[in-house]
């Protein structure tokens, strides 16, 4: 099945993922100490999420994922947002990643030589509406009738947008990537990408074996693309060879900075185990991982050096520090 990564891969060999959002608008000056987290910023100054955008083309993404990870009908009506006006946000939130990469591809990319990059449509799981930091443990309590009903609203309308991909992202539970994947399926030709966090390096958050989850993942119509995010980076070349030898579709990986997630304060515990990201990432490809990048507290100048040790040629053997 041709895959939207094709021209990445036919041009240089992978495709580098964006970053953080949500730790860049903090370092911007933003309060994200609030159920809705980024999605916060969207009503409020909808120009920073476009800003930290652009910063990530820059620094050589060839992806943007958009501001709608913990943006859900229910967590907007609970600020007063009506539904139409939640619509409204999630085109907005679509539409801000769109006209920054336009506008980098009408400045910069010519200059460059770089392939037309894309804009991914974050789909969070349910985890992201309870704000309790349950995306790392999964139990939420509810069935997969449940999460197809919260689900299923938010995902067709960001399939009927600009977006080039559906981003599943920061999945703990095993149900819960089967609902998405019948959505998708049902709702939408549109390519999506399911990457799950981890509890190890042999399971995902709820427990589910990462190679079953990947075996699955292989036969599932709605899946495009597979692997795992918002995990420390110490445990990724572990999880992406169990999936890369599962599947034959594609592996993403885009790990946090490390620290623990505080869900009261909305904040990172010390990192205390932060790698070397120009050589971490060409483990990550080594393994197996087509799409790679970053997620909470990797930002800009970790891609810029991303995207700088990839594009060095010659085979890329596993990254050992001294």
């Amino acid at each position: 099945m041709p895959s939207c990564f094709d021209a990445f891969l036919h041009s240089q060999g992978f495709v580098l993922l964006d970053g953080g959002l949500a730790s860049e608008l903090e370092r911007a000056g933003h309060d994200l100490n609030d159920p809705l987290w980024s999605a916060k910023i969207l009503l409020e100054d909808p120009a920073a999420i476009e800003a930290v955008h652009a910063s990530y083309l820059r620094a050589g993404a060839d992806c943007v994922i958009t501001a709608t990870y913990q943006a859900t009908f229910q967590g907007l009506a609970a600020r007063g947002v009506t539904r139409s006006q939640a619509e409204a946000v999630f085109r907005r939130a679509v539409d801000l990643a769109v006209r920054a990469r336009d506008r980098f591809e009408a400045h910069e990319a010519s200059r460059t030589a770089r392939t037309r990059p894309l804009v991914a449509a974050s789909i969070g799981p349910y985890g992201a509406l309870l704000a309790d930091g349950s995306e790392y443990h999964g139990n939420y309590g509810v069935g997969a009738a449940a999460l197809a009903d919260f689900h299923g609203p938010r995902l067709r309308l960001l399939a009927d947008t600009p977006a080039d991909i559906l981003a599943c992202e920061t999945i703990p539970s095993f149900t819960e990537a089967r609902a998405l994947a019948a959505l998708v399926a049902d709702s939408t030709d549109k390519p999506a990408w399911f990457t799950f966090t981890c509890r190890d390096e042999c399971h995902i958050s709820d427990g589910t074996p990462i190679a079953e989850a990947a075996a699955w993942a292989d036969e599932a119509a709605g899946v495009h693309a597979v692997g795992v995010n918002c995990t420390p980076a110490r445990l990724l070349p572990p999880i992406i060879r169990t999936l890369a030898a599962a599947t034959t579709k594609p592996v993403v990986a885009y790990p946090n900075g490390g620290g623990e997630w505080h869900a009261d304060t909305k904040t990172w515990g010390r990192a205390d185990d932060e790698p070397e990201w120009a050589g971490a990432c060409r483990d990550w490809v080594a393994a197996g991982a087509v799409a790679v990048g970053g997620c909470c507290r990797v930002g800009p100048e970790a891609i810029c050096g991303m995207r700088a040790a990839l594009l060095v040629p010659g085979p890329r053997e596993p990254h050992t520090t001294a």
